[in-house]
């Protein structure tokens, strides 16, 4: 994949210089498409991402639940003493757990984490209805029963996800049921570690988590949560697609929307939560000639911590799961480390494997990006910044000018004697000189300025000045460029003169139309040619109505 993007970047480069105005703008259209794809692409993977990990966290709490049952069973589960101790040493070891509760098969809690709602009887609840009947997992809801009974700092409504599972007793007959109450702030803490790497890269990404029964928003922003979402990438994601695309959402805007659907992870169903990532469409195709020419990948550095050992385990893999945390930590602080690899668990081997391998991928990526641009923005004979570059360079240089008092000088150059160069000596030396030419130009252009190839033998030079110094200046320049080509070049073992011509132009004093002021620069070099070669011919107000009148 990233060979096909190398060779599309490097044939559009080509195209530019080779072909009109016109074929280039075609294949603008064509490349500014496949970087919108590639956007879409990894909006669509952080959406992944997010599905993935939430799956995955329900798949932990829900074997700890599990294996915290067997436990009560083995542990005798008419013992309230002990399965207080027991409920209370698995919300101490994993703070997600906001309640935990056994109750008889009656529906009356016997044994609670804190103590909360022992004696009350909650048969009605759904979590203890369905859970007498088989392992249950519901989605997120608001508190009814614990609402006043936890703490709450936020004073915000408390959401939970509830996970209940009926207890055996020796007989095979049910006894009871084992509860617990996931607190939904987990959700926000997975939200940030996926996001917190991309809002350096990526602007303005929002990210949702959508309920499938009633497509209701579980977490976004605050004043959508709770509402319904009827959009078509949530009807495409709840039939099983992981993709992307641009709609317009209820507020009017448009979006590009990546979408995945949570099909559960191992053995773990799923809820079949839709995550959304969005991003304004004009954030992200702000501008398509720099799309062009920059494949943007977004890289994704995610660290997400299991817990998959039971309770009497904790403190025995507590240890590297610290130093899978701090190297993740270090990483997103941009520091270079080693995702340490840890054999002892087979789970948390595999999530160390995982990371290290995704940091690994990730930095191969991010280090072919960085080629990708410099080949799209550079001149692949001279090394020069071509057409592509010039135009980012007029973007951010004219909005940053402060007209009154500063000038663009557009000093259009072209070569004397190039053509007999290549007739007499070959293509091969005639390419060897344009680098050599490159190399002085470069060395007579400063900081905040900018000498682009246009092709052929052509060069431009842009020069910034103030506006009384502008003339002067450019002057100067052109001199001192006309006095460096003059200079001889040794060219595989050929000694070899040439000169050059300038056309010099002033933006905006001449026109506000960059075009127009290439164009009017290319006219002056004309009559340098005319006037004898190898001088520099400054255009004047008036000049192309004399020019005219002489004609006719």
């Amino acid at each position: 994949m990233i060979k096909l993007r190398t060779i599309l970047v490097l044939t559009f480069t080509s195209f530019v210089i080779l072909l009109t105005t016109i074929f280039g703008s075609i294949l603008s259209n064509r490349s500014a498409v496949r970087l919108q794809n590639e956007i879409g692409q990894s909006l669509s993977s952080i959406a992944y991402q997010m599905s993935d990990k939430l799956d995955s966290f329900m798949w932990s709490r829900a074997g700890e639940v599990e294996i915290l049952a067997s436990m009560i069973k083995m542990e005798q589960t008419q013992d309230v003493d002990k399965n207080q101790k027991l409920l209370n040493q698995l919300k101490a070891s994993f703070p997600s757990f906001s309640w935990v509760g056994f109750m008889d098969d009656q529906g009356e809690v016997l044994a609670a984490t804190d103590g909360i709602l022992v004696g009350t009887n909650i048969a009605e609840r759904p979590v203890f209805k369905e859970g007498v009947k088989g392992k249950f997992i519901g989605d997120v809801h608001e508190a009814v029963l614990l609402s006043k009974l936890l703490p709450n700092p936020t004073g915000e409504p408390l959401q939970f996800v509830d996970i209940s599972i009926p207890v055996q007793g020796k007989s095979g007959t049910t006894i009871g049921v084992l509860a617990a109450h996931l607190s939904w702030e987990w959700s926000k803490e997975v939200q940030r570690t996926i996001l917190e790497p991309q809002k350096d890269h990526i602007k303005d990404l929002e990210l949702f988590i959508i309920s499938k029964a009633d497509s209701t928003v579980l977490l976004g922003p605050k004043n959508m949560v709770g509402e319904k979402l009827n959009i078509s990438s949530v009807a495409k994601s709840q039939k099983g697609e992981n993709d992307w695309e641009v709609e317009e959402w209820p507020n009017g805007k448009s979006y590009l929307t990546g979408y995945a659907y949570g099909d559960g992870y191992l053995n773990y169903e799923g809820l079949g939560w839709t995550v959304l990532v969005r991003q304004p469409t004009d954030v992200a195709f702000s501008s398509m000639s720099q799309m062009m020419n920059s494949f943007i990948f977004i890289g994704i550095i995610a660290s997400i911590i299991f817990a998959t050992i039971g309770w009497f385990l904790a403190e025995t893999i507590s240890r590297p799961i610290r130093g899978i945390t701090s190297a993740a930590n270090q990483l997103r602080s941009g520091n270079n480390v080693t995702i340490p690899e840890y054999k002892r668990f087979t789970e948390i081997h595999s999530l160390s494997t995982s990371l290290r391998s995704l940091v690994e991928s990730l930095s191969r990526s991010e280090s072919a990006l960085g080629d990708m641009k410099l080949l799209a923005e550079q001149d692949q004979l001279t090394g020069l910044p071509n057409r592509i570059a010039l135009e980012r360079y007029l973007e951010e240089t004219i909005e940053h000018l402060d007209i009154p008092f500063e000038t663009l000088s557009f000093m259009y150059i072209d070569l004397d004697g190039f053509k007999k160069v290549n007739d007499t000596l070959g293509h091969q030396v005639g390419d060897l000189l344009l680098q050599k030419v490159a190399q002085r130009l470069l060395m007579v252009t400063k900081p905040g300025n900018i000498t682009v190839r246009l092709g052929g033998d052509e060069f431009l030079l842009i020069l910034r000045s103030p506006q009384a110094d502008s003339y002067q200046e450019s002057l100067d320049l052109a001199e001192e460029i006309i006095t460096l080509m003059n200079k001889p070049f040794i060219v595989d073992f050929n000694h070899v003169s040439i000169g050059c011509s300038i056309g010099v132009a002033f933006y905006p004093l001449h026109d506000p139309n960059v075009g127009n002021i290439i164009r009017i620069a290319d006219e002056c070099l004309y009559r340098s040619k005319q006037s004898g070669r190898n001088r520099v011919t400054f255009y004047e107000e008036g000049q192309e109505e004399k020019e005219e009148q002489k004609d006719s």
